[in-house]
Formats: structure tokens, C-alpha cells, sequence
């Protein structure tokens, strides 16, 4: 059988110790900080660039990888692994970036070289970092490319996300806002409960007044989707682990919980969410 490499994006928060015991391939987006850039995940870590965010007189800015870094990852694929390798990409949600492009032109440009599928995740951060750790498995695992295609078709319809944010000053500005532009204005003791929609669009959910109430009311719609049903969860924040211990603990009591992850929200998402994100993904296994 043809070996399968999964590649993502920096965007989707996977830690590097997971990175290389899975031989994910990983593409980094650039963060900017006026005239100074850097490789999300590469050249600033997580704790750099929060450190940076509350220092810096100026909002950072993101932006993409070119189609010609993604081709140049593909041909480094090819090299190693030989022509008959299947390459399969998973990007950050093509309505929140324009990575997805650039990976399908990469594609385009090297059509003969390879059999490569790129697929828009639909998600942000760990949230498609857990897919992209569950697809690694599987092609190590042995299962066939069609199978993992499958296993991460259904992943994306599956998965279930809601996360709490600080304030919504960064979303706006960043123009990732999306339908949650409906809460601007009203944050004044109130917790923003948001997920992603199934074109991956920031999205409004609920207002709850109170960090502990949003964090309750989270877990209960979770609970809502996951029944008794086995589950895999991710746990995501940005700068709040002692938030997100306490998130994961309630969860692995409170829902059937074969799997926990937990994960900081990288530079790249940082950007536009803000320090001070919680949240938490559940997917039925």
C-alpha cells in the first residue's frame, strides 16, 4: 500500500511532540508585529507571542502560507516518501483564511506529481488538530486512504465546538468576526458563547451572564449532542490552564470520555481571538 502523509496548517495547534511522534507535516502561517514577521509556531511560540500581544502598541496581523510554500512541503513529501505517495491536506477553515487556497493551487501546480487531496477542516485550532491527530493514526495504522478520508469526513460533520472569549475587540478587528457581530456592544458582565457553523463561521450561540454560568451552560449543550455515547474532547484556551484543568476535569466526570486533549491556542488564532479563550470540542467515536 501507498504510505499516506497527512499535512496541516500552524493554525490547527498541534504541539510539536505530537507532530513528529505522528509524522505530521506542518505548514506555518506568519504573524506580523509592524515591520517584524514570524512563523506561527516556528519562530514565536505561544507564551512569546501573548507576551508580545501585551506589549505591543500595534495589533499583530496574520497571513497565509503561499501556494508556493505549500508546493515546496509537497515536493519535500515526494522526495522522501517516493511518487507513489498519497498526500492528504487538512487547512484551517477556508472561511476564516485563505490557506486552503494556496494549498489547493500548490495542488494544481504539481497535479501529476502526486496524488494529493487538500480538504477544508471547516474549524479552527485543536479543533481540527484533534482531526488531523485522528487521521495521522489511521495512516499509521495502516488503514487505507479512502478510509481515513472517511474517518475525517466524518469528523467534520461530527465534531461539536463552543468556546468563551474575553472580548470580542479582537474578532472585529481582525474581520473574523462573523455572525457573532450580533453581541458587539452587549459584553457588560456577559459571557459571549460562540461556535463554528458548518461553513466554519465564527457564530453567536448564547449570551450568559457570568464566567461559571457560560462554562455550565458549554457543558450542557455538549452533554446535549454527546448523550452517553463514547467521545474524544479536546479542551482549548489561551492563556487560562488553570481554566482549561478545571474545564477538562468536568468533562472527563460528566460525559464518556474515552480520550482528553489539551491545547493552547497558537499565535495565528491568538491573533484573533485574544488572550483569555476557553473552550472545548467533543466528537462521538
Amino acid at each position: 500500500m501507498p504510505p499516506i502523509v497527512i499535512v496541516t496548517d500552524s493554525a490547527s495547534d498541534i504541539n510539536q511532540s505530537l507532530q513528529q511522534t505522528l509524522g505530521i507535516e506542518v505548514v506555518p502561517l506568519k504573524v506580523s508585529f509592524g515591520e517584524e514577521t514570524y512563523l506561527d509556531g516556528v519562530t514565536l511560540r505561544a507564551d512569546q507571542f501573548y507576551e508580545k500581544l501585551a506589549q505591543s502598541p500595534v495589533l499583530p496581523t496574520t497571513s497565509q502560507p503561499s501556494p508556493m510554500e505549500f508546493a515546496a512541503k509537497y515536493k519535500e513529501i515526494i522526495a522522501g516518501h517516493g511518487r507513489d505517495v498519497q498526500i492528504i491536506v487538512l487547512t484551517l477553515s477556508a472561511a476564516l483564511s485563505g490557506t486552503h487556497q494556496s494549498a489547493v493551487i500548490a495542488k494544481t501546480m504539481l497535479e501529476e506529481a502526486a496524488d494529493i487531496t487538500v480538504i477544508d477542516s471547516k474549524k479552527a485550532s485543536f479543533v481540527y488538530g484533534l482531526i488531523v491527530v485522528e487521521a495521522a493514526r489511521a495512516a499509521r495504522a495502516g488503514q487505507s486512504k479512502q478510509q481515513v478520508l472517511d474517518l475525517i469526513n466524518r469528523y467534520i460533520e461530527a465534531i461539536q465546538v463552543y468556546f468563551l472569549i474575553d472580548t470580542l475587540e479582537y474578532l472585529q478587528k481582525g474581520g473574523r468576526i462573523g455572525k457573532a457581530s450580533a453581541f458587539l456592544g452587549s459584553l457588560l458582565n456577559i459571557k459571549p458563547i460562540l461556535y463554528l457553523d458548518e461553513r466554519g463561521v465564527v457564530s453567536p450561540y448564547e449570551k450568559v451572564r457570568g464566567s461559571k454560568k457560560a462554562v455550565s451552560r458549554m457543558i450542557e449543550r455538549l452533554k446535549e449532542y454527546a448523550g452517553t455515547s463514547p467521545v474524544k474532547t479536546a479542551i482549548i484556551h489561551a492563556q487560562s490552564p488553570e481554566e482549561a484543568d478545571a474545564l477538562r476535569e468536568r468533562v472527563q466526570t460528566e460525559m464518556n470520555v474515552v480520550e482528553a486533549f489539551q491545547a493552547e491556542v497558537g499565535p495565528v488564532i491568538g491573533t484573533h481571538t485574544g488572550p483569555g479563550v476557553l473552550g472545548c470540542a467533543v466528537v462521538k467515536v
